[in-house]
This record gives structure tokens, sequence and C-alpha cells, in this order.
């Protein structure tokens, strides 16, 4: 553990999302993480009860990872409904930024989640347009398209109400 902190800390990381740690098993990885200044980020679900919400988010450090919904990671048709009311739960346990991810994959759905959290987290829709394309140049001009729309979903969202 400290050896991989200490590498991360060196190459200019900030943080470590742990998507698989829970913060009962994670005191090794967060003696490493302080030792090194990086932001422990864990994730918190729909089904996560008040109690559970108090546990993860006093681990967390840099902002909290909300899971959209439950299940896989994976672009989806839709942002899970319960996303905003958890932002809204974990907000009440935390004053970290929430970000929101699992299933995003297009401006609409950055400028959906930009409405109610922080931030908005995607990596599939990035994967599966790397995959998808047949070269290398493909596979940039796919990356820049989908991060323009992206950015200009975040951008468009409404301004939140006074």
């Amino acid at each position: 553990m400290r050896a991989f902190a200490r590498d991360l800390a060196s190459a200019g990381g900030s943080g470590l999302i742990t998507p698989d740690l829970t913060p009962e098993e994670a005191q090794p990885w967060l003696q490493a993480a302080a030792e090194q200044r990086l932001d422990p980020v864990f994730l918190v679900a729909p089904s996560s009860s008040d109690e559970r919400l108090e546990l993860i988010t006093a681990a967390c450090g840099g902002f909290v990872y909300a899971a959209s919904l439950m299940g896989t990671t994976g672009a989806r048709a839709t942002v899970g409904s319960g996303a905003a009311g958890l932002v809204e739960r974990v907000r009440g346990c935390t004053s970290l930024p929430v970000a929101v991810g699992l299933g995003v994959r297009d401006g609409a759905q950055a400028a959906e989640v930009a409405g109610f959290a922080d931030g908005v987290i995607v990596g599939s829709a990035f994967v599966a347009r790397m995959l998808a394309a047949p070269d290398l140049a493909a596979a940039v001009a796919q990356l820049r398209d989908l991060a323009a729309d992206l950015s200009a979903g975040v951008r468009s969202r409404p301004a939140p109400a006074a």
C-alpha cells in the first residue's frame, strides 16, 4: 500500500476512487493515503442506510462518489431515478462535494446530473467509444467528441434556484 500511494502521489495523483474497498477494510490504505496527502474516495449507493452514509462520508476526502443506481458500471439509457435523493442524503452527512457516476453516457445525461450534483463521473462511455474505433486517430476523435458533448451538457445545466 505504501509503495502504491507513494508512486501515485509522485505521478501527480491527488486521490483514488476505491469502488471495491469498504472503510471497514481500508485502514492500511487510509494510512498510506494520509502519509502521501492523497484523498480516499469511497462509494455510496442508493441502498446505503443513513448510518452507512455517515461512516463512508467520514472516511472520504476530496469528494464522495454517489452511484446513481445499483449494479455494475456501464452507460445507461437513463440516469438512476434515486440519484438526486441520494445526493441530498449525502449532503446531510458531509460538506464534501458529491459526484455522481454509473451510467452517464452523453451530454444530456451529464446536464441532468449536473443539475443536482457537484460533479459528473464518466468512465464506461469513454472506454466504449475507444474500443469501437477502428484506429487510434478515430479513437482520439471519438474521445474528443464525447468530452465536448459532456462538457457542453454540464455547462448547459439550469442555474440553481435561489
